[in-house]
């Protein structure tokens, strides 16, 4: 393809991910080291007949607007917003670590600042519901692939529901399901025997709950991408296994999966920054007093009547930079295949 062929050919792409990727995280990026402009405040005395005279603070208004039409982005902090309480909190860990006598007491400290607790459900998220959802997506792509023909197709609806349920739905079912009315939480009670029991009232169960849910909601994208995989499979090696007699197990670890770990890589990829930026659960389960993420965090401070623009714009740049550091290991591991394959 020639070079002015290519280039009108890329040019819709490249002006679409200018227009909507790169000038949204420039804007972002320039938020997040402005703050906005404190309100000017102006000493008015105020007298009453018979009563006195008294000095009252109020903020002015013409002056406060003023300033924040002569600079509307706010005041320049750098990067003042990343290391407050609400996100690095370089201070206080610091503090933290100098009085921490033990490495549990210094992480017991960690989790009582918004950003630490956030990283800590968010990785704990990641280490089980990315593999676990690619290894269950996998076991479902070759269950539904062994099946006859006139039962797959049934099969491949029942297993794509939890991707075509939307997300915060998809959660509120569930957190209906392990209230103490709900049917997991009532066999819970009376399996458990205490009717005082409850699922939600619990930190490290509202984390397993999440998580399962998670497995649950990530299995069919893998199960679709692995689907897809099997049928482009190498018949010739897959009888030459069995002619000369490997078990099920042995065909599906050294035929199946070394044909499908290109899909296995693509799959971890798209479930990597898909299970960093985890909010809908978090809303749909109410759990937001035992678990929480940076797009909680990013939601917590653009809701409300005063919307923290700034702080926001900051978490939204760590977000980025956190999703940048789970795939350069997996892209650069990648690139040296693709080099060592040329």
């Amino acid at each position: 393809m020639r070079h002015k062929t290519f280039l009108w050919f890329f040019l819709p792409t490249g002006a679409a991910m200018i227009l909507f990727i790169f000038m949204p995280i420039i804007s972002v990026l320039m938020q997040s080291v402005y703050a906005p402009h404190e309100a000017v405040l102006e000493e008015v005395e105020n007298c009453v007949p018979l009563v006195g005279c008294t000095i009252e603070t109020k903020i002015n208004q013409d002056a406060t607007a003023a300033l924040r039409e002569a600079e509307p982005l706010g005041r320049f902090v750098g990067l003042e917003i990343y290391k407050d309480r609400g996100h690095l909190a370089t201070e206080e860990v610091k503090a933290a670590w100098a009085e921490s006598e033990t490495w549990g007491e210094f992480r017991e400290k960690l989790t009582n600042l918004p950003f630490y607790r956030a990283m800590g459900f968010t990785l704990t998220f990641i280490i089980f519901v990315t593999p676990l959802g690619i290894i269950l997506g996998l076991a479902i792509a070759l269950a539904v692939n062994s099946l006859h023909r006139h039962l797959k197709g049934l099969m491949i609806f029942f297993s794509l529901l939890p991707m075509i349920v939307t997300p915060l739905i998809g959660s509120l079912v569930l957190f209906w399901m392990i209230d103490s009315r709900g049917i997991i939480g009532s066999a819970l009670v009376g399996l458990v025997g205490d009717p005082n029991f409850s699922l939600k009232a619990s930190t490290g169960l509202m984390w397993v709950a999440l998580i399962v849910y998670g497995i649950w909601h990530a299995a069919p994208f893998g199960f679709v991408v692995f689907y897809a995989g099997l049928q482009t499979l190498p018949k010739d090696q897959l009888e030459s296994a069995q002619i000369d007699g490997a078990t099920r197990w042995q065909q599906i670890r050294y035929v199946v999966i070394p044909h499908l770990m290109p899909l296995v890589t693509f799959v971890g990829l798209i479930q990597l920054m898909d299970n960093f930026k985890i909010f809908e659960p978090i809303v749909g389960f109410q759990a937001s007093a035992h678990a929480t993420s940076l797009s909680w965090i990013i939601y917590n401070d653009m809701s409300g009547e005063t919307r923290q623009l700034s702080a926001a714009s900051a978490t939204s740049v760590l977000t980025i930079l956190g999703v940048a550091i789970l795939l350069s290991p997996v892209l650069v591991r990648t690139w040296h295949d693709f080099k060592g394959a040329k």
